[in-house]
């Protein structure tokens, strides 16, 4: 809560105060996780007739256990410090594209990151990029991830030239604006509401970067506004809006045990994605937004469905991650990936990272951001919050939704109906019961296997891409 208070309603002069608060915190915690009395309690734990549900909660406790126990307590406190410093100035320094200044908090973290990620290799047999990573995504490696990523490059650039191809005879009617932050707001929460967040247990704010956080009890999640373009808010709401669905739903009764929480960031992903890219950008779901946004801003010709859904389904590469569409966000992540990997791996230094960017935005999406730092390599928080490793679980995110819908599609033949006639009950429902409920009972790979009848499958993501876009092949 400390956090979510820090990036949401803070006063900017209580930084430093935080910061400090935050590191003796996570100091704190660290020596809880670190007390040597638990070396004897897990091996007597491991020795005793222990049930499934406790078996897998002395999972989670061991590797928890082992990847603190990895790391020397002034790391994580000076870690924390450095993160709390970067972030904090990275809200003023993004606006003013300062770079400079921004480099010179970004090159300790960067320091702290690698020798974080020396000790947690060192413990765990892992190379420095995938220690890191396994933090975020638990068995996932670097060699998966660029294998997949390397099978996307294969046909996602088709793709997206065929789409747009197809695109370009489709017109869209572009909204008209201002649309008021408080009319924006109104109509975030009506749609969260439409959703089934729970209000009595978690609240929206505003944000210099959209996140959601704070416990299943009381869920926080932010958002920002920008008159001239409400898609932005509306689309990044419901993308919050799945993260906090998969907090509030994790199973009460095993709340503060280990298997209680989110099963990784991956399939944390998979939960928003699935809300804003699944269903928030399916006709059946658009079909409910049309008369909400008439409501809120003011009929006009923009707003009717299928213009709607022209707009919220248009492939267009451009700056910014966290607005792009369906076809090139893996891209963004790729490049991301492609820059935070050979960075902890000490190929590259802190200060190369704009150039690696330009050079990758050029190549992989045709965007030019030579010297816009604001809208290139400073627009995600994650770095300065020391954040490596995490990237890749946004694309595996949206693989693992794609999957996801596909096990729907399977169970519930009638759901492109369903969700057309304003039922959105089955996908809430599935979701509940194949995810949200099972937590970290399973392993990543085994709760997709129970889930969907196998394991990571990367064709469900480029089937429903094809599907979606092109009209090729079955829904």
């Amino acid at each position: 809560m400390a956090s979510w208070d820090r990036a949401a309603m803070m006063p900017p002069k209580g930084s430093e105060a935080r910061a400090q608060a935050l590191a003796e915190m996570d100091a704190l915690l660290h020596r809880m996780r670190t007390d040597p009395g638990l070396v004897a309690l897990l091996a007597q734990a491991d020795g005793e007739p222990l049930d499934d549900t406790a078996r897998s909660n002395l999972r989670e406790i061991r590797r928890d256990w082992k990847s603190s126990n990895a790391l020397p307590p002034a790391l994580v406190e000076a870690k924390s410090l450095a993160t709390s410093r970067c972030e904090h100035a990275w809200r003023r320094q993004r606006p003013d594209d300062d770079w400079a200044g921004f480099l010179l908090n970004l090159r300790e973290v960067v320091r702290l990151a690698r020798e974080e990620a020396k000790y947690l290799a060192d413990s765990s047999g892992l190379s420095l990029y995938d220690a890191l990573m396994d933090q975020f995504e638990p068995d996932m490696t670097s060699v998966e991830v660029s294998s997949t990523f390397g099978d996307l490059q294969t046909w996602l650039p088709g793709l997206i030239r065929a789409v747009r191809d197809k695109q370009a005879s489709e017109p869209v009617i572009e909204p008209v604006g201002p649309f008021a932050k408080v009319a924006q707001r109104a109509l975030s929460l009506e749609v969260m509401a439409l959703l089934g967040f729970d209000f009595e247990a978690g609240r929206l704010d505003e944000s210099a970067h959209p996140f959601s956080g704070g416990v299943p009890e009381d869920t926080r999640l932010t958002t920002r506004y920008y008159e001239d373009d409400f898609v932005q808010s509306l689309m990044g709401t419901i993308h919050e809006t799945g993260h906090a669905r998969y907090e509030q739903n994790l199973p009460r009764e095993c709340l503060g045990q280990p298997i209680a929480r989110a099963r990784s960031m991956g399939i944390h992903e998979s939960q928003s994605l699935s809300f804003e890219m699944q269903l928030g950008r399916s006709a059946g779901f658009i079909a409910r937004m049309a008369p909400l946004l008439a409501a809120h801003f003011g009929a006009q010709p923009a707003f009717e469905a299928g213009n709607l859904q022209r707009l919220l389904t248009r492939v267009e590469p451009g700056f910014i991650r966290v607005d792009a569409d369906e076809l090139t966000y893996p891209a963004h992540v790729m490049l991301r990936y492609s820059i935070e990997k050979r960075l902890i791996e000490g190929e590259i230094e802190a200060d190369d990272i704009p150039l690696l960017w330009d050079e990758g935005m050029a190549s992989l999406l045709g965007v030019d951001t030579s010297g816009n730092f604001n809208d290139g390599c400073m627009q995600d928080v994650h770095w300065g919050a020391g954040l490596f490793g995490y990237f890749p679980c946004y694309t595996l995110g949206a693989m693992y939704a794609a999957q996801w819908f596909a096990a729907m599609r399977r169970s519930t033949p009638e759901l492109d109906a369903r969700l057309f006639a304003g039922d959105f009950a089955p996908v809430f429902d599935w979701l509940r019961v194949n995810i949200w409920q099972q937590a970290s009972r399973w392993t990543t790979a085994e709760l997709t296997q129970r889930a969907s009848g196998e394991r990571l499958n990367p064709l469900h993501f480029r089937r429903h891409l094809q599907a979606r876009y092109l009209g090729v092949g079955p829904r």
